[in-house]
């Protein structure tokens, strides 16, 4: 179900098989610690999708390894950010060609918590060039209350804390190195704040919470969570159709 991987000829039927809807996961370089390699979000969203591909039969475009990570700074060397412009218009015309290639339903699966906003623009700008494009952004982190609270329980502003940290000992152990748990916990110093603050002047080392915590047996039933999550909204988005008919441009 790897979009990379179909031939121009299987495609149409592969689509309509699932109702003409497709997934582009976006995710992010960046730092995650001293203890992350720095393709976390990438890895993970990548994986998710994958394992939804396989269960509900919709096909799984190329995933975004960059996405909307300046707030990271400069100060630590791993971060390969682009800027919100770029991201919308980069997402936008991705859409369009899935368009064009037959995409009707478009799910936009977001593994990066600062990719949300200029995905959002993208959504809005393709919805208003098709008039029959549905669009959904998911942020995995949130697609559901259970993941919502296992990826905020050591931190609410969390980056590289227990829950990646636990994903990555289960999905992709290679990137994590367990010497530096042990002192790589940060505590989260956003409370009460009322600006957005860049990631240099919230961490002393990149990390938001607690990944000392983490256990690859935590990672894997978390992981089972977010795969069953987001295949059920998927299979619901497949079924969706607008609550009315009416065209973007007539007003008839």
């Amino acid at each position: 179900m790897l979009w990379s991987d179909i031939t121009w000829t299987e495609l149409p039927a592969i689509l309509a098989s699932a109702n003409y809807a497709a997934m582009l996961p976006v995710g992010a370089t960046e730092q995650h610690g001293p203890h992350l390699g720095c393709g976390v979000d990438t890895v993970i969203v990548d994986q998710l999708c994958r394992a939804v591909a396989e269960a509900t039969g919709v096909p799984m475009l190329p995933p975004l390894p960059y996405g909307c990570s300046i707030g990271h700074s400069q100060r630590w060397p791993g971060t390969i950010a682009v800027n919100p412009v770029l991201l919308i218009e980069f997402v936008k015309q991705i859409g369009d060609w899935a368009y064009h290639s037959g995409v009707r339903r478009l799910f936009i699966v977001n593994g990066h918590v600062t990719n949300a906003a200029p995905l959002r623009c993208a959504l809005e700008m393709l919805r208003a060039s098709h008039d029959d494009l549905m669009v959904a952004v998911i942020n995995t982190a949130s697609l559901s209350e259970r993941v919502r609270a296992f990826h905020s329980a050591d931190a609410a502003d969390w980056h590289a804390n227990d829950a990646e940290t636990s994903l990555m000992l289960a999905i992709a152990p290679q990137l994590v190195r367990p010497d530096q748990l042990p002192q790589a916990d940060d505590p989260d110093r956003t409370c009460g704040c009322v600006f957005a603050h860049p990631v240099n002047r919230t961490s002393r080392n990149g990390v938001t919470g607690q990944p000392s915590l983490a256990t690859r047996e935590k990672g894997e039933v978390w992981f089972d969570w977010l795969v069953a999550d987001l295949a059920e909204l998927i299979k619901t988005g497949c079924d969706e159709l607008p609550p009315l008919e009416f065209s973007y441009t007539s007003r008839a």
